[in-house]
């Protein structure tokens, strides 16, 4: 992956990488074994709040919830680069996202928000940033948060 292309599309859609996420409890950001770079589950934050906090389908819409989940898939680009040096340079593709959306019970929409994550990749990434995907309904998630990402990326 070509890091200096991935910034470039970034900064034509308007976005940045943010700082990567210090970890709330007791695990790393980023594991690597083998060929495989495993993010762990970040949850949306900017400037040391939670973006669109609440459930998705009550106090939060669809559209807020993409947005949450677009910005828990920066964060999971950043701290992969970060990971791996500083650089996507390793990068070969993203190849599994898993997209947790804290709802009430009766919530069906689920893709939709973690389409916010899904087409960012692909967007900045290209065929590379297509991925296999699960969106998981949850009762509840870390810090009151509407949803959580975790990826793993295979690397060259």
């Amino acid at each position: 992956m070509d890091d200096a292309a991935v910034l470039a599309k970034l900064a034509e859609m308007g976005l940045e990488l943010p700082e990567p996420q210090v970890p709330l409890a007791a695990y790393v950001p980023l594991v690597v074994a083998g060929s495989l770079a495993f993010v762990s589950g970040q949850v949306p934050i900017v400037d040391g709040i939670v973006v669109n906090p609440g459930h998705v389908g009550s106090e939060v819409s669809v559209d807020e919830g993409r947005v949450a989940a677009r910005r828990a898939g920066l964060q999971a680009l950043a701290a992969l680069r970060s990971g791996l040096g500083g650089s996507l340079e390793r990068v070969a593709r993203i190849a599994q996202v898993t997209v947790y959306v804290a709802s009430p019970p009766e919530f069906v929409e689920h893709p939709k928000v973690a389409n916010g994550a899904s087409e960012l990749f692909a967007a900045v990434m290209g065929d590379a940033g297509t991925h296999a995907r699960a969106a998981i309904g949850v009762s509840s998630l870390p810090l009151g948060a509407s949803v959580e990402l975790a990826l793993t990326a295979e690397l060259v």
